[in-house]
């Protein structure tokens, strides 16, 4: 089978809700990561054959095929076609899957993977609720579905109740889940500070650096704020926050790193997705990382970097537990309780972070995992070239 390469990455900040970002149209950001990547490769954009973008909620200013919206709004060549995935928190990793398996199939040589979202502009319930009371539909994707009741009855679906499962499930404490978030603060900030995010960014709109880190947080302040449910553990302080941005990454083909005179930066060496209960729904990023790690006859040790996406701390929390990972090789950088999380854009963010990672420190393999709705993960593990 062909290899496939990632020869570039790029992101814009990440922006916090209501901050820089927030009233720049979803194709506007999504355009300035791909001018930036682009500009950055030196290939010539008609080359391109297929734009491969996450986003979710796909209403409003993000409808469309916001893939191709953005490619068009970048100023780039039109009969370069684009096409945008859902898979949830995880779409835009799945964007990265769907760019290496067409190169790897060798249908394709050079193809753009990403993703976008404006979380500000258009509020992660706006697609689960305010549409469909639009449209007068049945709240919510599940009611009214009689296969689904007959499989999982009438119980409540929502990323928080999972989270709360988690933390029940796997014995996490309150206070283990703020004393991880202050460390994803802590950890961001110190990557700020040193200038590790530097290369990764294309500032934009006067936003130079991401806008969620708290250098003025503390355990403190965190253990005064209320619980999300009655009787429950997490609080806001421990889950990812809204944001927005956007995230592209170049992937080739030996054929086309030749052709165009690219260096391969990272070669994909595995690719998968699982799913498990999607009522506890977060936990999937657990039997999806064993599942890559067998098939691909790795350990968990193997890898130098890892990023999971902390859109709870219990999600990490109870990961780490499960595969013995080493903490201070998990989001050593800080996560999505730091650094925010905009949807649509998170998996190529997490992946570009990952590749400048293992630029940064030699190491040799990186494994990126995320939870997603559904009770679905995917994994990645790349090799830094």
């Amino acid at each position: 089978m062909a290899e496939a390469y990632i020869v570039e990455a790029v992101r814009t900040p990440v922006g916090r809700r209501g901050g820089g970002l927030s009233g720049v149209h979803p194709a506007d950001l999504g355009a300035h990561a791909l001018t930036q990547l682009m500009s950055r490769s030196g290939v010539d954009p008609a080359a391109v054959e297929d734009v491969v973008f996450g986003c979710l909620d796909a209403v409003g200013p993000q409808a469309g095929d916001i893939a191709r919206t953005c490619w068009l709004a970048a100023g780039l060549p039109e009969e370069v076609p684009g096409v945008t995935v859902d898979r949830q928190c995880g779409s835009s990793q799945q964007a990265l899957h769907f760019a290496a398996q067409a190169v790897m199939s060798g249908t394709s040589d050079l193809v753009v993977a990403g993703g976008v979202q404006n979380m500000s502009m258009i509020p992660i319930a706006y697609a689960s609720r305010g549409a469909t009371d639009a449209l007068g539909l049945t709240e919510g994707p599940y009611a009214g579905s009689r296969g689904w009741q007959a499989r999982y009855g009438g119980q409540d679906v929502s990323q928080f109740r999972g989270a709360e499962m988690i933390a029940r499930d796997w014995d996490i404490s309150r206070e283990d889940m703020e004393a991880f978030a202050f460390e994803s603060h802590q950890r961001a900030v110190r990557a700020i500070d040193e200038g590790r995010f530097d290369r990764e960014i294309a500032p934009f709109e006067g936003v130079t650096t991401d806008e969620g880190p708290r250098r003025d947080t503390s355990l403190e302040k965190m253990a005064k704020l209320k619980t999300l449910e009655e009787g429950g553990r997490l609080t806001a302080a421990v889950a990812s926050q809204i944001s927005d941005g956007a995230a592209a990454l170049l992937i080739a083909s030996e054929a086309a790193v030749k052709a165009h005179g690219l260096r391969p930066r990272a070669r994909v060496h595995h690719l998968s997705a699982r799913g498990e209960d999607p009522i506890r729904m977060l936990s999937a990023p657990i039997p999806a990382t064993a599942y890559a790690l067998k098939k691909s006859g790795m350990s968990i040790d193997d890898m130098a970097a890892v990023e999971i996406n902390e859109a709870f701390a219990s999600v990490v929390l109870a990961w780490l537990k499960e595969t013995g990972a080493d903490p201070a090789k998990v989001n050593p950088n800080g996560g999505a309780i730091a650094l925010g999380h905009p949807l649509g854009a998170t998996g190529a963010r997490l992946m570009i972070t990952l590749l400048h990672e293992l630029e940064r420190t030699g190491g040799r393999y990186g494994l990126q995992t995320m939870c997603e709705g559904g009770g679905q993960a995917n994994v990645t593990v790349i090799e830094r070239l």
